[in-house]
């Protein structure tokens, strides 16, 4: 087989040291961009779970503080017929930051938690026997279906439970 190559009647020479010089530029260029292409998707993904974790971070931080002042206010509730405003409207903040980032489960069961302490301020107050036979029962934890549905949110987004 020869190098000829015929274009119109007429004979073409290629020169195998210009296609040797072609050929190493054109895998210099490809190698190029894929080392680009693995680097930016590397680092595009390590960027995405730095975003994931600083995001379930942020969830943990507000459903702590969450389940801290309510269960407080909870007692306060049960045991006090002066509703804390100021902490029911904490509670209220509290909901609405978890609006912006949580599933409309885990919002659900705040507005539940919220009802229940509204509701035990108008209640009678409780006296110590009384929240005793409630905690025996299983009465005393209003933040149970809340903690669950951020369990379940969790592991729904695969952050698992929290370390």
């Amino acid at each position: 087989m020869s190098d000829d190559l015929q274009c119109g009647g007429r004979v073409l020479r290629m020169d195998a040291s210009i296609m040797t010089a072609v050929a190493g530029l054109a895998g210099a260029a490809i190698g190029g961009f894929t080392s680009v292409l693995a680097s930016w998707l590397s680092q595009h993904s390590q960027a995405r779970a730095q975003r994931l974790q600083q995001d379930q971070l942020q969830r943990q931080e507000i459903y702590k503080e969450f389940i801290k002042d309510a269960a407080a206010l909870y007692i306060d509730a049960l045991q006090s017929d002066k509703a804390d405003v100021s902490g029911l409207m904490g509670l209220y903040a509290e909901v609405s930051r978890m609006r912006v980032l949580s599933s409309a489960s885990v919002v659900a069961r705040a507005d539940e938690v919220l009802k229940k302490i509204a509701d035990a301020y108008l209640e009678p107050n409780r006296a110590f026997p009384e929240l005793k036979e409630m905690g025996d029962s299983g009465l005393m934890d209003p933040l149970r279906s809340f903690s669950e549905a951020c369990r379940a949110e969790s592991e729904r987004l695969h952050f698992g439970p929290p370390s």
